[in-house]
């Protein structure tokens, strides 16, 4: 099912009559809907073929959203990346190439600054501007309008320079047009769908709004001509599939004088009830053509001629020069792609042919070398039913062969020597072997192998049976041999009476030699009263300290540990002093 989405925003008449329009058809695989979204994600692609704009030069998400849809192939009205990039002294410089009049046109810098900026941003801007060259060349009275935009905001008419400057300095930070009057005869609005459907409509811009298409006077045969053609140039140009184009004649003359507005006007209370039903009846045709069209996942957008044959002299120089770039593809859209829109009748008269939009696809590869030989429709079929070769064509073998061929298993690599049935049986006898063949041994030889015990690293040196004896009634012995000692050695040894370890040194000063009476003297004295001490870490007590300083507080006094009386023990001070000075008691 192909969709038809129309994005909108204000406008109540002209969507839902759309929409109305597209389903009353009633065409095969064909549906037309408001767009709706409930969120966006990059890369994805829409659920509509076809989506028609009237609202996202005011709602910059609507822009991105468009911009995504496009890439991933739906077919946006209009093109959203040209409206992004487009504005109206571009569009003046492209009609004048185009062949189209236009007034007199000078474009000028914002009075203010713009965000962000500051008076260094504009050193290569000149000040003061020129304003003697500038009037001389417009005249007055003029008419000052933003270079970018659309729906006459902020379009002033200025008779003089003071005039022009208070204009100016109301616009703030807008860029604005400086443009000479046309004074009119007539003046006509002309509506453009798919760049084929023209619609000639007089228009008084100096009207009240909703009298503005009441006018006086009608377009002869000859003008209708002459605006249809000067609409289809300026849109074939520009790209734009949905747009109006505004003329002022005057000697006769069409000046374009507005035909940036890819999102017109279309609401019946404004453009009245006949040009209303014209709109809609085209805007449904072009918007079901686009539709049937429709090449899912393919680049289905289009371009105006101008980036046209921009790319194509892209193109053409990087061949030239050599430089490949991929992506680009100069060619034609197949038969199931769109087709170029031929001419077709409307009621405003002829009209002239677009041309076919630029397919930029990346899967056809650019071809070079001489056109082929053209074949008719028999060498073609016949080229179609056989399967595809590539190489040599091989020689044909005959029903014989070809059984024989394929009876044979698969083989890879040079035929080997065919062996007789002896080979294979001694081949699948012998075992499998690999690195290079040993020397072959005789009987003697492996028997002498095999009743070797098995050894590891240099062969010793062989001895003889006396030598063996020797080593097998020798004790086992390990570290360094020691020194032999003969029999009065060893009586000595033995004789010598048994060494006690002795004491471990102990650290500290010397204690004092002391007396008996001294010795009874300390015996008999009473142990003094040790003061606790708070050893608690430092930060429970209520002075805080350190570690270190609990390690000093500490390693300064010496704690002493209370003992028993020796009395206690059942010893006296006398017996004790005795044990003490002759230890073998």
């Amino acid at each position: 099912m192909k969709k038809i989405g129309i994005l909108f925003g204000q406008e109540k008449t002209f969507p839902n009559a759309l929409i109305d329009r597209i389903n009353s058809k009633n065409v095969p695989g064909v549906t037309a809907e408001a767009v709706l979204m409930y969120h966006v994600e990059q890369g994805k692609a829409s659920e509509y073929s076809v989506i028609i704009d009237r609202i996202s030069q005011d709602v910059p998400f609507y822009r991105a959203y468009l911009k995504n849809a496009a890439l991933q192939g739906t077919q946006i009205i209009n093109n959203p990346f040209w409206w992004s990039a487009d504005e109206k002294f571009f569009n003046n410089c492209l009609a004048i190439r185009l062949g189209v009049p236009v007034p007199k046109t000078v474009l000028l810098p914002s009075n203010q600054l713009p965000p962000d900026t500051t008076e260094e941003s504009f050193r290569n801007l000149g000040y003061p501007l020129n304003w003697e060259a500038i009037t001389e060349h417009i005249g007055f009275p003029a008419y000052m309008k933003p270079h970018s935009g659309g729906g006459w905001k902020h379009v002033y008419k200025v008779n003089n320079l003071n005039e022009l400057f208070d204009r100016h300095r109301e616009a703030g930070s807008l860029v604005m047009l400086l443009q000479e009057e046309i004074v009119f005869e007539e003046y006509y609005r002309c509506y453009c769908i798919g760049r084929k459907y023209v619609l000639v409509m007089p228009y008084e811009p100096r009207n009240p709004h909703e009298l503005r298409y009441t006018t006086q006077f009608k377009p002869s045969e000859q003008m209708i001509q002459l605006l249809t053609d000067y609409v289809l140039r300026l849109n074939n140009g520009l790209g734009y599939d949905f747009n109006t184009v505004e003329f002022a004649v005057r000697g006769g003359i069409p000046y374009a004088i507005d035909f940036c507005n890819p999102a017109p006007d279309a609401d019946v209370h404004s453009v009245g009830a006949s040009n209303f039903e014209w709109v809609v009846e085209h805007a449904a045709r072009y918007a079901i053509e686009c539709a049937l069209e429709h090449r899912t996942g393919k680049n289905n957008i289009t371009w105006g001629n101008f980036v046209i044959q921009s790319t194509d002299q892209f193109l053409e120089n990087n061949q030239a020069s050599g430089n490949k770039q991929r992506g680009f593809s100069k060619t034609q859209k197949d038969a199931t792609g769109p087709k170029p829109k031929g001419v077709q009748k409307s009621k405003s008269g002829p009209q002239k042919s677009k041309s076919g939009p630029l397919e930029l696809d990346a899967a056809e590869p650019k071809k070079r070398g001489r056109k082929p030989k053209e074949k008719n429709e028999s060498e073609l079929a016949a080229v179609k039913a056989e399967p595809k070769k590539r190489g040599r064509k091989p020689k044909e073998k005959n029903e014989s062969e070809l059984a024989a061929v394929n009876a044979e298993p698969k083989k890879r690599g040079r035929k080997p020597k065919e062996k007789n049935e002896s080979e294979l049986a001694a081949i699948k006898a012998e075992p499998k072997k690999r690195g290079r063949k040993p020397k072959e041994k005789n009987e003697i030889e492996i028997a002498a192998v095999k009743a070797e015990p098995k050894k590891r690293g240099r062969k010793p040196k062989e001895k003889n049976e006396s030598e063996i004896a020797a080593v097998k009634a020798e004790p086992k012995k390990r570290g360094r041999k020691p020194k032999e000692i003969n029999e009065s050695e060893l009586a000595a040894i033995k004789a010598e009476p048994k060494k006690i370890k002795a004491e471990p040194k102990k650290r500290g000063s010397k204690p004092k030699e002391k007396t008996e009476e001294s010795s009874v003297a300390v015996v008999e004295r009473k142990p003094k009263r040790v003061k606790k001490m708070n050893l608690t870490h430092p930060q429970s007590t209520a002075k805080k300290g350190t570690k270190k300083d609990v390690k000093k507080a500490v390693g300064k006094k010496r704690i002493k540990i209370e003992r028993p009386p020796i009395a206690e023990y059942g010893l006296d001070a006398v017996n004790l002093s005795e044990k003490m000075q002759n230890p073998d008691l």
